[in-house]
């Protein structure tokens, strides 16, 4: 079994929800040791996002992970986290700004007792700034942001995606951040606080925008599947009923596209003939290639287009894609054992890597499942962990 790149590296997490979860599950699948720190009872919330019976977001980004239930109200559960942070590398947390702080937990105490821990704050708005105090969940980020304003069709109102986009985002981009920062360890320095809120990295998905409102005053709004900077870029629904999704950023494929059409005359057509005559005409554009797809079958149009070297792809559902030839040949799911399901089917660990793998290890725990052997590797003997059960100050499966 590969043990991943990260292999040695110790993290504690107190994050709750998908961002925290996501950045962790990222460590953990390629090789670092996360520790859930969860409270006892229902642990972390993302257990309760049931889907058909099942908790199908634990599955995955509980995997990789060890559980430890620990009451971190009281003074005993929060002794024995210094205890385990004694231990660690990265200390994952995503209360409130200011929990820690009220709990004797300050990250300034922390790293003076723990110089090389790197602490990673994860919050809605950041540790500084006017909203600071304010709950931060993905949704809100996602509207003020500015992603929101820009998603979905100029006569409708703004659109909201349909999953946790701004976690997600600012798990990865968080992934990278606690990397970096034991990196940076590991080349002389100290620890460190990392301060991730949901709302930067979301922000600067949309980089251009600030460049074309600060020097210009432009304001983007939304386009729908247009693009709106480059034409043609749309979804385009074949004869058959089925979509597509065609997209010609550059001259020479948009080119190509009339010619695969059957329509070359197109090329020098005046309203078609550059990328910024074709974005002010884009809707005579897409009659073009709607017309032409109207007569064809989605797989027949995606197989004339690929064959002209046109960027294309056919829009799929979840049993489109799990059923594709190339999701099958890559191997982009993979099946999974499961203590409560037997196997379960989940993305796969990525990126891949040639030499140093990560892999999934192991299935995502039950509230509490590795308490013993967590404490006892934090130096507690078999007496004090059962007086610790004992005194519901951590639970056990």
């Amino acid at each position: 079994m590969a043990e991943g790149p990260l292999r040695g590296i110790r993290v504690l997490d107190l994050s709750r929800l998908v961002c925290g979860n996501m950045l962790t599950m990222l460590l953990g699948d390629f090789g670092a040791d996360v520790v859930k720190v969860e409270e006892p009872g229902p642990g972390d919330p993302l257990r309760a996002w049931i889907a058909d019976g099942i908790a199908a977001h634990w599955k995955v980004y509980g995997r990789n992970k060890r559980s430890i239930a620990l009451d971190l109200r009281s003074a005993e559960g929060r002794a024995v986290l210094e205890r385990l942070v004694a231990r660690a590398d990265v200390l994952v947390e995503g209360f409130r700004p200011g929990t820690l702080e009220r709990w004797g937990l300050a990250p300034a105490m922390l790293l003076e007792r723990h110089p090389d821990l790197v602490i990673v704050r994860i919050s809605g708005f950041g540790q500084s700034g006017e909203y600071r105090m304010r709950a931060g969940y993905g949704s809100l980020i996602e509207g003020l942001s500015g992603f929101a304003s820009r998603n979905g069709f100029p006569d409708r109102p703004p659109l909201l995606p349909s999953f946790p986009l701004a976690d997600m985002v600012a798990g990865m981009m968080g992934a990278f951040a606690t990397v970096s920062a034991v990196r940076a360890r590991e080349a002389g320095g100290r620890g460190q606080v990392v301060d991730l809120s949901l709302l930067e990295p979301m922000v600067a998905m949309f980089g251009a925008d600030a460049v074309l409102q600060g020097f210009k005053g432009t304001v983007r709004g939304r386009t729908g599947s247009r693009g709106s900077s480059a034409a043609p870029r749309n979804t385009f629904l074949a004869g058959d009923g089925n979509w597509l999704t065609i997209s010609a950023p550059m001259q020479s494929m948009t080119e190509k596209l009339f010619d695969a059409m059957g329509r070359p005359e197109l090329k020098s057509d005046p309203r078609f003939a550059t990328n910024t005559v074709r974005l002010e005409n884009v809707e005579a554009l897409e009659a073009e290639i709607t017309g032409w797809l109207s007569t064809r079958s989605a797989a027949e149009a995606w197989a004339t287009l690929d064959a002209a070297g046109v960027t294309a792809a056919p829009i799929l559902d979840a049993a489109g894609l799990a059923a594709d030839p190339h999701v099958l040949s890559r191997g982009v799911f993979r099946a999974v054992k499961d203590t409560e399901l037997g196997q379960v089917t989940m993305p796969d660990v990525v990126p891949r890597f040639s030499a140093t793998p990560g892999a999934v290890r192991r299935p995502a725990p039950a509230v509490g499942q590795d308490s013993r052997a967590v404490l006892a590797e934090a130096g507690h003997d078999e007496a004090a962990i059962d007086a610790l059960i004992a005194a519901k100050v951590v639970a056990e499966s």
